[in-house]
């Protein structure tokens, strides 16, 4: 359950916090899905509302809790600047936000990154540190937060990050009008806390599934245990979608807001990758097909028929890895 000491967003804060980031992210576009592959795989029928949030200006979603983060600093605090630990896509996040707050920004990032991740955090104008593992990412940041004094701005943790993220949730429901269910992809779960407790506060009735990796089913095994676990051995191609861990705040509003969570593998994950691009030219790393991938699969026959809200939630992805990830869903049976 959600921590009492921290409040869950509610309709005033999550408007608060859309005024407060919108001069600086996009409201990024709807789509009604209507192709012919989709039809053969879900049923004509079902009506499929995707939230294209890969258009936002770091090509993911990240960007929102970043900004509701920073822009709650103190003026004399944010001026030293920020870091930030990650894989790729919250970085660059925290980079852009830092660029467009005229602040510094160190990140650390893992020595698996994407190089074109990197790249464009430096375009942003950060600094950029490699480390080994995520364990050692976060102690070099919290030093460098320690030394300089710049503030640790968490990837997916905190109550600012969630409303952040909760302006997302809030948005789509404006656009899409009611909906049956939503599918929301789960990392730490920052994204889907956030975006899950906006739906339930504006359409309560509206099942909301978290879909995960089941190679990094950290949350799965947060739920089953009732309380944050961590995972040591987490592999799966949606690197957006790996922490060893869950945490409390994050955890708590998954806990209250999702109705049920699903698991998807990465040929799953693949596959959807490839109808994404082929019916709507959509070229999307694997964390932004997640979501896709779950209504193509698990939860194919249950939604059938229904409105249905899908996030494509980031595509940081370069061109050789967006192909052979293509090519090895040709390879297992999709067609190009």
């Amino acid at each position: 359950m959600s921590q009492p000491s921290i409040p869950a967003p509610t309709r005033e804060t999550i408007t608060e916090t859309a005024a407060l980031i919108a001069p600086y992210v996009l409201r990024t576009p709807l789509h009604w899905w209507a192709g012919r592959e989709l039809g053969a795989r879900v049923g004509e029928d079902t009506r499929v509302a995707l939230k294209l949030e890969l258009f936002q200006h770091t090509g993911t979603f990240k960007a929102r809790g970043a900004l509701s983060v920073m822009l709650r600093l103190p003026r004399e605090k944010l001026q030293h600047g920020i870091t930030a630990v990650s894989a790729g896509n919250h970085a660059i996040a925290a980079a852009y936000a830092a660029h467009r707050l005229g602040v510094s920004a160190k990140v650390v990032m893992l020595a698996s990154a994407n190089p074109a991740r990197i790249q464009r955090c430096k375009a942003f104008g950060a600094e950029v540190l490699i480390s080994t593992d995520g364990k050692a990412a976060f102690a070099l940041a919290t030093k460098i937060a320690e030394e300089e004094g710049r503030t640790l701005i968490h990837p997916f943790e905190g109550p600012y990050t969630a409303l952040g993220t909760a302006t997302l949730g809030a948005e789509w429901l404006e656009q899409a009008g009611p909906l049956d269910a939503v599918i929301i992809p789960i990392g730490g779960g920052g994204l889907c806390g956030g975006t899950s407790a906006a739906v339930k506060l504006l359409q309560p009735d509206c099942e909301v599934f978290g879909v995960e990796p089941e190679g990094a089913d950290t949350m799965h095994r947060s739920f089953a245990a009732g309380e944050p676990v961590a995972r040591s051995d987490v592999a799966t191609i949606a690197d957006s979608l790996a922490p060893p861990y869950a945490l409390p705040y994050s955890f708590g509003l998954c806990r209250d807001n999702v109705d049920e969570l699903v698991m998807i593998d990465d040929d799953q994950m693949r596959d959807a990758m490839g109808v994404l691009f082929r019916e709507m030219k959509l070229a999307v790393e694997p964390a932004g097909a997640a979501a896709t991938a779950a209504l193509l699969g698990p939860l194919k026959d249950r939604l059938k028929g229904k409105r249905v809200g899908v996030l494509v939630c980031g595509a940081n992805i370069d061109i050789d890895g967006f192909s052979e990830h293509l090519r090895l869903a040709s390879a297992e049976g999709g067609l190009l």
